[in-house]
């Protein structure tokens, strides 16, 4: 844990809790060789119209089922794999970088009569130019049982086991059949290609990218339009025929929806990147959802953190993992970033003359829980843009007493900025945000509790200059002042006792 020594506040003990709890997961799947050949380009090839691309670097990492396993690993879980690779240079090159990260791989079968599923891309200059795919056209029946029959140990003592099907064969069948018949663990996260296939399986998580869930539902998930709608809508379908007990809708660029049979909802925002060679972000976020999920973090806590660590994968070239530590330092890096008046001014003018529409919403959100995320969440499906504005610890403590705030600023600030579905925070010192509503004019001012809009002295102002007031959803028995309470309760005993 070295690497976490200078990340502060929860930004840094949320992932540090995984590593800390280092659940035992396995990863049952279709493991892949990933291949980057890049090189220059400074011709055509003679032959046909076509660039030459000089290969200088050769670099492989592990994809698919592998991929998730590295990830877990990276982030402190214990990780076994149970797949299938040919007895080839490929295969034993991906067994080598499975060992090397750590993953236990007694459960990998290697059989020749498979060749090893490998994706090979030709990169020139920053432009990934050709890919090239080797997968078995059919997995041999005597493969498949020898894999079937590692079943049982690899997941035997597990907290958790992820199956992870591409479409390559090695996990349907008798390895199906397998999991099928084996006792499982207290979670199973299903990743497939189908994920209705694994229905059977009642699985806790199922975790299909839109074109999954296009084919279960056989509708088209236009990305022009609002795909997290059109899921949402559709949900008791799609919870239905996966048999799951929730369903994770990833949506690239437009982040993820949860919901669950227990009629949770959940949605998290993408901060998208522009690398053209990212690869496997998919693989990161199963991972880092199941293994905090493993070690007893909330579930839409689980989801926000996996959305954090797809969006650090997808900021870099080729297969990438996000580790324990890449993780904490970049939640880590949302705090302190608080902006001031002005700089939170010239960027939502930027953003309105994008057509964008802006929402604000303020409070002290000190001490973090449901009803904060779950308000902050409705707030930003208001809008496009999310602005959250903070009382200062002088303005919390006129608000909630001399005791309070329980976190400071800086801190409040980071973890708040670090929630997917929170664009900007600034601060106010004010004691109410009606200077900050008159300078943004935000087109939509959300507020939480218990309460009608004529009861806010905001309304008239915002109602000024053309924006609307919406009171979102008061989530009851969830506040700051009774976690608090719960916490100051449950250590009586100790502080009585305590020399």
């Amino acid at each position: 844990m070295e690497g976490l020594k200078d990340v502060r506040g929860l930004a840094g003990w949320v992932p540090q809790r995984i590593a800390e709890a280092a659940p035992a997961v396995t990863v049952v799947g279709d493991v892949i060789l990933d291949g980057w050949w890049t090189g220059s380009i400074e011709r055509f090839c003679r032959e046909a119209p076509a660039p030459v691309v000089d290969v200088q670097r050769r670099e492989y990492a592990a994809g698919g089922a592998a991929n998730t396993a590295v990830n877990l690993a990276a982030l402190g879980a214990r990780v076994r794999i149970c797949g299938l690779t040919g007895n080839d240079d490929a295969g034993r090159r991906l067994r080598s970088i499975l060992t090397d990260a750590g993953v236990d791989v007694t459960g990998l079968v290697a059989d020749d009569g498979v060749r090893t599923t490998t994706k090979y891309r030709i990169v020139g200059g920053d432009q990934v130019m050709l890919r090239l795919d080797d997968t078995p056209e059919k997995i041999p029946e005597a493969a498949a049982l020898r894999v079937a029959g590692r079943v049982a140990a690899a997941i035997a003592g597990s907290d958790a086991v992820v199956v992870c099907d591409y479409g390559t064969g090695a996990v349907r069948g008798p390895v199906r059949k397998a999991l099928m018949e084996a006792d499982l663990p207290p979670l199973t996260v299903v990743d497939s290609h189908d994920p209705a296939a694994w229905a059977e399986l009642r699985p806790d998580i199922v975790t299909p990218n839109a074109e999954e869930a296009s084919r279960v539902l056989d509708c088209r998930l236009d990305a022009r339009s609002n795909r997290a709608e059109a899921v949402q809508a559709r949900r008791t379908e799609l919870l239905a025929a996966t048999g799951a007990s929730a369903v994770v809708v990833t949506l690239d660029r437009d982040g993820t929806v949860l919901f669950t049979k227990d009629s949770e909802e959940h949605r998290t925002w993408a901060r998208p990147a522009v690398e053209r060679q990212a690869s496997g972000a998919g693989d990161t976020f199963v991972a880092c959802l199941t293994a905090a999920r493993a070690a007893g973090l909330p579930l839409t806590t689980s989801l926000d953190l996996a959305q954090a660590a797809a969006d650090v994968v997808v900021h870099r070239p080729g297969t990438s993992v996000c580790s324990t530590e890449d993780l904490a330092v970049h939640l880590g890096s949302f705090a302190d970033t608080a902006l001031s008046a002005e700089g939170l001014a010239r960027r939502v003018a930027r953003d309105r003359e994008a057509g964008l529409r802006i929402v604000l919403t303020n409070g002290c959100f000190d001490v973090l829980h449901r009803g904060h995320t779950r308000y902050l969440n409705q707030a930003k499906q208001l809008g496009d843009v999310l602005v959250v504005a903070l009382n200062d610890d002088d303005g919390v403590r006129r608000l909630k007493g001399p005791d309070r705030p329980i976190n400071v600023l800086a801190d409040r600030a980071g973890v708040i900025a670090a929630l997917s579905c929170v664009d900007y925070v600034t601060v106010f010192a004010t004691d109410t945000p009606i200077p900050l509503i008159e300078a943004l004019r935000p087109d939509i001012y959300a507020k939480g509790g218990d309460y009608s809009a004529q009861m806010l002295e905001e309304t008239p102002v915002v109602e000024a200059f053309g924006g609307s007031v919406r009171i979102l959803d008061y989530v009851p028995e969830r506040s700051t002042t009774a976690v608090v309470r719960k916490i100051r309760t449950s250590a009586e005993p100790a502080a009585e006792g305590a020399p």
